[in-house]
């Protein structure tokens, strides 16, 4: 036990706490997520109209990931925006249930992304507060299989509703509020681990983002290719709406999303360390390579066998990339910016997300879904060039 204890020393009590909430919101929010773009799709939504919501909804997230990152590291604090980040999401669940209009659709969404934006860099900034260099990717990596782990079971819980509620997708809606309201109960025994204030004064909304004119160069550089892959990474629910359209029927689109969702869960842990061991570079490069070839299968086949395996690999390309990317930017950056530097990095990437979901809608209905997973595998392997070769240098 004592061996165990100190081999995991590095889940602290902050990071359990941590992990644990972003399971509960990631289940209330993995129940719905899979099935919401069949039910727009069911009461007449295009799928430009479903890239265009998604985008919207990832630029508040956006927006307000810059601003609240750098007011927590003003302030040195963090677990109020963490607390209340969660509770707004946890209150847009059944909002989704009350009518089904494109602007309530919006609103309800919009107050979800703007609880993901106010809790987000301040909740990696406490994680990476937790770290030490030789277990950052670790810790991240939890972290990552913790909330994935969510995306498990939310997904599970829907395919069972569905299974005996045909069609039935307003109800679910009601029930994602119950593990959201959980989590919020278990942020509340998060404890402030007071930071040195930056110091710096708080900018205007729009202006959240002014940490990139200060922002060390290899931070700049290794963001900058990040945020180009970004612009060309639409939502994942047009993946599930090309499975859709390949012939797979509702349910079996929820369990490719599962298959997805497990082989992240199993894999983001062992990754993690694996970046510790071999350098987060190494493992980016090697999640951008699997992402192109995902997103240059699925334009191509129309097999269930093979679409199945593309989703187990696409889950591994998640792993590779989301916790070891945050894990590397957060060593790029003074200790006491790390709330807006990730912030910076998850606010730019959300604004690239409009584009990337509104393009990839528009340019589906126009060419079809080929032309429009082609593009994205081909600059996902531009990308990866470029990080496995760009200079970096640490900050002193």
């Amino acid at each position: 036990m004592r061996y165990l204890m100190r081999r995991f020393s590095y889940l602290t009590r902050a990071v359990w706490l941590l992990s644990l909430i972003s399971l509960g919101t990631d289940l209330a929010s993995e129940m719905l997520y899979p099935v919401m773009p069949l039910y727009l799709q069911s009461i007449g939504f295009s799928v430009f109209f479903i890239g265009l919501l998604e985008g919207v909804a990832e630029a508040v997230a956006g927006l307000s990931k810059g601003y609240f990152g750098q007011w927590s590291d003003r302030l040195g604090r963090r677990v109020p925006f963490v607390q209340a980040g969660y509770g707004l999401s946890a209150v847009s669940k059944p909002l989704l249930a009350v009518l089904a209009t494109p602007a309530w659709v919006l609103l309800a969404r919009t107050i979800d992304r703007l609880g993901k934006g106010l809790r987000t860099g301040a909740r990696d900034a406490l994680l990476a507060d937790e770290t030490t260099p030789l277990n950052r990717g670790k810790v991240f990596g939890f972290h990552r299989s913790m909330d994935t782990l969510g995306a498990v079971l939310g997904p599970l819980v829907a395919l069972g509703w569905l299974a005996g509620h045909p069609g039935q997708f307003r109800p679910l809606f009601l029930w994602a509020f119950v593990p959201g309201a959980l989590a919020v109960g278990v942020a509340l025994l998060l404890r402030e681990r007071r930071a040195e204030p930056s110091g710096r004064p708080v900018v205007p909304f729009w202006g959240a983002f002014r940490y990139w004119a200060q922002a060390p160069a290899g931070y700049r550089r290794v963001v900058g290719g990040l945020l180009a892959f970004a612009l060309f990474n639409s939502s994942d629910a047009f993946l599930l709406l090309l499975a859709r359209e390949r012939g797979v029927s509702a349910p079996g689109v929820i369990g490719l999303y599962v298959l997805y969702n497990i082989t992240y869960v199993v894999s983001a842990w062992p990754l993690g360390h694996m970046a510790d061991r071999l350098g987060p570079r190494r493992l980016l490069v090697a999640g951008l390579a699997m992402f192109a070839v995902v997103y240059g299968g699925v334009a191509l086949v129309h097999d269930v066998r093979i679409l199945a395996l593309l989703f187990g690999l696409y889950g591994l390309y998640a792993a590779a990339t989301e916790g070891v990317g945050k894990a590397w930017v957060s060593t790029l950056c003074a200790r006491a910016d790390v709330g807006a530097a990730l912030g910076t990095l998850g606010g730019l990437s959300s604004l690239a997300a409009l584009v990337a979901s509104a393009g990839a809608g528009l340019l589906w209905e126009v060419a079809g879904p080929g032309l429009t997973f082609g593009l994205a595998a081909g600059a996902a392997l531009a990308v990866a060039a470029y990080l496995a070769t760009v200079r970096v240098a640490l900050p002193r």
